[in-house]
């Protein structure tokens, strides 16, 4: 198996989304990841989503699909022997994760000064909404309102029918395997030199990284995005979006090879030598009447008949899909991007994510499904040293 983060362990503080996705990404690599939750209620996608009976069981899809391969240790923070046994924890520890408000792991005794002074060489990695600095720094957020604030929703739906936000919380999934990279290049750094590694990762930081070619046209020609609906960013009038007789198709042809190769595809050669078509700068003076012609000739098949041609045409196309649709294609399976798993008390299987990558081939499957509320805590407690009198005494005054 790929597991080269095998002999890391990893101190999870983080809730939600963007936190456990990253640490996710760091167990998918091998790493022992150990996730700290509160004594009776735990993260707070436990609860709630589609199978009714997994979220009354603390066990909800929300929660299984970022949490596989990871230990559940219960432990009240906000108590003096919580914080005693966190920093045990630490102690034996490579990385550190929290996605606290800024401000709050140090109202818990756990800044980045005092974790450092437990292990000198810890990766300390904060996942937040505005980062750890700037005025807006401990303002609350969710991928929604962070969508809200980076700018994409005005670029994104048709002129005129108002802000759009992105189907799925991509800036959450996005922050989470920024934060893995990051927290990964801190672990060489530091073993390197001995000394902690502060990582600072914000929602908003990698939100705009997302749009990079935009944010840079904007900055250095004064540029401004609008509302593009489906048409490509590369405003080609011979790619973006074109009605069939049963649905989209999304086409890119930019460059003068593939709009020539679209031209033979489509069995109009008539296009591609007519002198308005022959150069980028005339396709696009002469938009509306190329894309009027493009228009009435995809209106003729079906998606997948244009999908078919394209393709054997070496032309970039795609009809648009349902995430039904693409999860059956033998493509999506070929490439083995979940895994099934059965879960204690749940009859049916569920899926979670693979690793979003193969090595050597293989792709890379959680190693364990992921573990109910506290399932682990005896053992990850008693290896830090704890007795089974002390982890007794420490349940019934509510700490573990």
């Amino acid at each position: 198996m790929f597991e080269p983060l095998k002999d890391v362990r990893v101190v999870d503080l983080s809730q939600i989304l963007a936190g456990p996705y990253a640490t996710y990404q760091l167990a998918l690599l091998g790493a022992e990841v150990i996730k700290i939750e509160k004594p009776g209620e735990g993260d707070w996608t436990r609860r709630g989503g589609a199978l009714t009976a997994l979220a009354d069981r603390q066990m909800a899809l929300d929660y299984l699909t970022h949490n596989a391969a990871k230990k559940s240790v219960t432990i009240n923070l906000k108590t003096a022997e919580g914080l005693e046994l966190i920093k045990a924890l630490i102690a034996t520890a490579d990385i550190f994760v929290e996605n606290y408000r800024p401000g709050v792991a140090e109202r818990l005794g756990l800044s980045f000064e005092a974790v450092r002074e437990v292990k000198q060489d810890i990766v300390y990695c904060s996942v937040s909404a505005y980062g750890q600095d700037g005025p807006l720094s401990r303002r609350p957020a969710y991928d929604h309102v962070v969508q809200g604030m980076c700018g994409i929703m005005l670029t994104t739906g048709r002129p005129g029918e108002g802000p759009t936000k992105v189907g799925a919380p991509y800036i959450d999934y996005a922050t989470g395997m920024n934060a893995a990279m990051a927290a990964m290049a801190g672990l060489m750094e530091a073993r390197r030199t001995g000394k902690a590694v502060r990582i600072d990762v914000a929602m908003l930081d990698t939100a705009l990284m997302l749009m990079a070619s935009l944010m840079s046209q904007h900055l250095s020609a004064g540029w401004k995005p609008v509302q593009n609906g489906n048409e490509a960013w590369s405003r080609s009038p011979s790619s973006g979006a074109f009605k069939t007789t049963d649905g989209l198709l999304m086409l890119a042809a930019n460059n003068d090879s593939q709009f020539r190769k679209l031209c033979t595809a489509l069995d109009r050669a008539d296009i591609a030598t007519d002198s308005r078509f022959t150069t980028p700068r005339g396709r696009a003076a002469n938009a509306d009447c190329l894309r009027q012609m493009l228009d009435e000739i995809f209106a003729t098949e079906t998606a997948a008949h244009w999908e078919e041609v394209l393709a054997r045409a070496d032309v970039p196309a795609a009809r648009v899909r349902t995430l039904d649709e693409v999860l059956a294609e033998d493509q999506v399976r070929s490439r083995a991007l979940v895994s099934e798993h059965s879960i204690e008390g749940h009859d049916g299987t569920i899926h979670i994510p693979n690793r979003s990558f193969k090595v050597d081939g293989e792709p890379g499957t959680p190693t364990s499904p992921p573990s109910a509320l506290g399932a682990d805590t005896d053992e990850v407690l008693q290896a830090a040293g704890i007795s089974t009198a002390r982890l007794g005494e420490l349940r019934r005054a509510g700490v573990i």
